[in-house]
């Protein structure tokens, strides 16, 4: 019997280092060639990421797992755009987290909100939701100084109000398709409720 339980002890030792040699783990991030990948982006995104064009989201500061998620899905086709799925098409793996990594470790310029007249709408919204609607507070996952959570909800902070709204747009739209939750979000809010919020939120901090 001891000779039995010997052997199944010694069976699921080496079926668990097996396990762990066939996992192999992911390089370490390069700063340096995620530096050199990102150059090609710049004149869209910014040297450092920080996008000075309103149609162009800032990058600076993103988590970096949403960011590899975001590539992986436009050269997949995931999520379409016709220009970003092309320069996504010529990155390896490799290139991606490079990429996202050196942009996490840049510093977002502040932006700021616009509107008077609809702060106060945009922080309604971001901050309570829109109760009689089911739709959500922003703040729930995106936290409530806009950070977001890393692996799991993006860095919302200073972005951009028009590319904000225009996602916002597309998800209701069924344009954008990359995410479960946001198309049944934005389903339920007015062009109004989509710019305020979105101005409120460029001046998240």
């Amino acid at each position: 019997m001891k000779s039995i339980i010997g052997f199944l002890m010694a069976a699921l030792v080496a079926g668990s280092a097996f396990a762990a040699d066939a996992a192999p783990k992911a390089a370490k991030p390069d700063l340096a060639k995620g530096e050199a990948s990102f150059a090609v982006c710049a004149a869209c995104h910014g040297a450092d990421g920080n996008s000075g064009t309103p149609a162009n989201p800032k990058l600076a500061q993103q988590h970096p797992e949403y960011l590899v998620k975001q590539l992986q899905e436009f050269k997949s086709g995931k999520r379409a755009n016709a220009i970003m799925s092309g320069f996504a098409s010529t990155l390896s793996d490799d290139d991606m987290r490079n990429i996202a990594f050196w942009l996490a470790s840049k510093t977002a310029k502040p932006g700021f909100a616009n509107d008077k007249q609809t702060v106060a709408l945009g922080e309604r919204i971001y901050r309570g939701g829109i109760a009689d609607r089911q739709v959500p507070a922003c703040a729930s996952c995106h936290s409530p100084n806009g950070a977001g959570l890393p692996s799991q909800y993006p860095r919302l902070a200073g972005q951009h109000a028009d590319y904000t709204a225009t996602q916002l747009v597309a998800y209701r739209e069924g344009v954008r398709k990359n995410n479960a939750q946001m198309p049944m979000v934005a389903a339920k809010m007015n062009d109004r409720e989509i710019k305020a919020v979105s101005d409120y939120i460029a001046g998240l901090r």
